[in-house]
């Protein structure tokens, strides 16, 4: 809502005058924290969003269609192509998505083990799917979200060609 409001608009949805909420934008005044909050409802938003530092943020990736990099990962099974999508470091959230694609030769593999979370988003094919004990059947569209350390991977591959997003996410101290 923030970009589709004028700042009359906004000053009367929010319960202040027109005049304040320029004294506001100039810098001439500090509002109090209750006007800050008649602020932030009025926009839709958290209060804290307005004590964020923006300009200074640099947690962004962007890789275009294609274009990722191809890893060559520490143990990684034959024939599972993964191209990393960007990585992220924010505060101590280490993030990495990977487009991962089962290359014609893939076998089925369910030792993969590693610290973090992983969220995996199905895009194409069919597997049954090894989390620790537990066998779900996957198909496109379907998500599996898991801590990490718990042994698992693709036990069966059911229908070709198999392509999923893979997220990791882990916490550095």
């Amino acid at each position: 809502m923030a970009a589709d409001v004028s700042g009359g608009a906004l000053a009367k949805v929010s319960g202040i005058s027109s005049s304040m909420l320029s004294r506001i934008e100039r810098g001439l005044v500090s509002p109090s924290v209750e006007t800050l909050e008649r602020l932030a409802n009025g926009l839709g938003v958290p209060a804290s969003r307005f004590f964020g530092d923006q300009a200074r943020r640099t947690d962004f990736c962007h890789v275009r269609a294609g274009q990722g990099v191809v890893v060559d990962r520490v143990g990684a099974v034959s024939d599972y192509r993964y191209e990393l999508l960007g990585h992220l470091l924010s505060g101590n959230l280490f993030v990495e998505p990977y487009l991962v694609t089962l290359l014609p030769g893939a076998d089925p593999y369910v030792t993969f083990q590693h610290p973090g979370l992983k969220f995996l988003y199905f895009l194409s094919g069919e597997v049954r799917y090894r989390y620790g004990g537990k066998v779900v059947e996957v198909r496109s569209g379907d998500s599996l979200l898991f801590e990490a350390t718990a042994l698992h991977g693709i036990e069966t591959i059911q229908d070709q060609p198999v392509s999923y997003l893979s997220v990791v996410f882990t916490l550095r101290e």
